[in-house]
């Protein structure tokens, strides 16, 4: 199945997008026998993008949704807009040689024109901040890492809007004491669920059909592709599969190549010394292999998510479990009053890089590994150019296709646990 309840997020009506995001229409759930084009499961944001961009394209679409729209990864991420993979540019071409690694890096980097574009086509109130994203350095060895990334991207990749910033310039842009930075001054943040709830109305508009609180039970591929629910089913030419960590049992060899991990988030009060805590107002992640991620709400709170959670179980305190992440990043925080605690699983692959495809007329695309905010618009774009007759773009991200985790779905969560404690050992010993 797709997605149960509201949308397997824990506390995600707790979130502190829900408590401000726009109001929403509600779609109601399906019932009986319907016929499309395309049918699409999932209401995030690959789904919803795949689902406009087809219906631009002229195509009947239908999509289904088995919760509440933007109620997954896509309405509670950190909503920060990172251009580009989360193999960054030297694994790229460590991984793919430097002519292959620049044509992923262009296509992937693609994703925030599109996302822009969408946003100001569509007129979407989400808090867009474009101030740039900043990688903190938390040992001197990741710095001369993140030197070399940076010199990568300048030469291979021809990507010069990195700098590098020493400690104290780092300290100047992020009040906390990194030995030094990257900054990408082409990323940014925004509200995510506004975001995507937004791009449901862009849908809408043109001319998607959503049913929400309609859990996709069953994938039929003969005589023609069906997609049933508990209350009917849509008949369609073809089928996008974007429910991330959330689908479930409806194609084993897309489910064999993720890892459903759970990410936690809190945010703050409202911070009177907001301006003094992030100066930059930038979004910011860390060089840990488990990533602290923060960054400044449109109201000054801080939103900060992190912290080494190696199962889908959730923490029985979410907000006691991220408090000492960010306590530990900004000491000035100690003791101030978390407001808003929620959490939810995404997914993430052997490789890192995204899993897109298709196998015959079913299509998806999920697994970005914490890049998803804004390369999910452009893999459903991507999905909907392929089903319309151009599929030359997505059969290039769907080269980076990830090995399935070893042992298959019973075995990848306990191996996934046992490399992620390695993992985080290794962080313990190197910094």
């Amino acid at each position: 199945m797709a997605s149960t309840g509201f949308n397997s997020g824990l506390d995600i009506g707790k979130s502190y997008y829900v408590a401000t995001a726009a109001p929403a229409v509600v779609h109601p759930a399906l019932q009986g026998e319907v016929e499309a084009d395309l049918v699409v499961v999932g209401g995030g944001c690959t789904g919803l993008s795949a689902a406009l961009h087809a219906a631009e394209r002229g195509l009947k679409v239908v999509l289904l949704e088995g919760g509440r729209i933007g109620w997954g990864a896509s309405g509670r991420n950190g909503g920060q807009m990172i251009p580009g993979l989360r193999k960054g540019a030297k694994g790229l071409v460590r991984s793919f040689g430097p002519e292959r690694a620049k044509a992923l890096f262009d296509l992937a980097f693609e994703a925030r024109g599109l996302v822009l574009d969408i946003i100001e086509r569509h007129a979407i109130d989400c808090d867009l901040r474009l101030t740039g994203h900043l990688v903190g350095a938390v040992s001197a060895s990741d710095l001369r890492d993140l030197e070399e990334e940076a010199e990568c991207l300048a030469k291979v990749m021809n990507f010069p809007h990195v700098e590098m910033l020493s400690a104290g310039q780092a300290r100047g842009i992020v009040n906390s004491p990194y030995q030094g930075a990257m900054l990408e001054k082409l990323g940014g943040h925004m509200h995510p669920l506004n975001y995507t709830l937004g791009l449901a109305r862009a849908a809408v508009a043109a001319g998607v059909t959503i049913h929400e609180n309609s859990v996709a039970t069953r994938l039929d591929r003969e005589p023609s592709i069906r997609v049933s629910t508990a209350k009917g089913s849509v008949r369609a030419r073809h089928a996008v599969l974007a429910g991330d960590a959330l689908l479930k049992g409806l194609e084993p060899r897309v489910n064999s190549r993720i890892m459903p991990v759970g990410n936690y988030i809190i945010a703050t009060e409202p911070l009177a010394d907001a301006a003094e805590v992030i100066p930059g107002n930038v979004a910011v992640s860390d060089t840990r292999f488990v990533v602290n991620y923060f960054r400044l709400s449109a109201d000054g709170r801080m939103l900060f998510g992190g912290g080494e959670r190696y199962t889908p179980s959730p923490p029985a305190d979410i907000a006691g479990f991220v408090r000492p992440h960010m306590e530990n990043t900004f000491p000035q925080l100690r003791g101030r009053r978390i407001e808003h605690a929620w959490g939810g699983l995404v997914s993430v692959t052997t490789s890192r890089l995204p899993h897109v495809g298709h196998y015959g007329e079913v299509y998806f695309a999920h697994g970005y590994s914490g890049k998803g905010v804004i390369l999910s618009t452009l893999s459903g774009k991507l999905l909907a150019e392929a089903i319309t007759g151009d599929a030359a773009r997505l059969d290039l991200f769907s080269t980076l296709s990830p090995l399935p985790f070893p042992g298959g779905t019973a075995l990848r969560g306990p191996l996934y646990v046992l490399g992620m404690l390695w993992y985080a050992m290794r962080d313990r010993l190197k910094h």
